[in-house]
């Protein structure tokens, strides 16, 4: 039989047959912490991790945008709604919901559809 160990974020191992509990959720498996045989996800890290994923995805977004904008400056059109939806993207990952909350149900939940589209995290 071979052993299996898992890693946390801090590089710590333990056997993965020694695990007493462990997070159902691997999307934040790199903020996961190893505290005796419980695995249990830093908020923090997880946080960043979030924001990572909001900057991988609304960055093709500010591109579709950026294309927009290019064509309404050359048609004449206004240009408002297009700056307000990449101020909009380009302050997603400073949502006070994110920093405010405080397990990963409220984290996964500060995903703001209205800006970013459909949620990676959606059960």
């Amino acid at each position: 039989m071979v052993d299996t160990y898992i890693v946390d974020a801090v590089g710590t191992q333990i056997n993965s047959s020694s695990v007493s509990s462990e997070p159902s959720d691997r999307h934040f498996r790199g903020a996961w912490v190893i505290e005796g045989s419980v695995i249990q996800e830093d908020i923090e890290k997880a946080r960043a991790i979030f924001k990572d994923k909001i900057r991988e995805v609304r960055k093709p977004l500010l591109e579709e945008k950026d294309v927009e904008l290019m064509k309404a400056l050359e048609a004449g059109t206004s240009t408002t709604a297009i700056a307000t939806a990449k101020d909009a993207l380009r302050d997603a990952p400073a949502a006070s919901a994110i920093d405010s909350a405080s397990d990963i149900a409220a984290l996964k939940a500060a995903w703001d559809t209205s800006v970013l589209g459909e949620s990676p995290y959606a059960s």
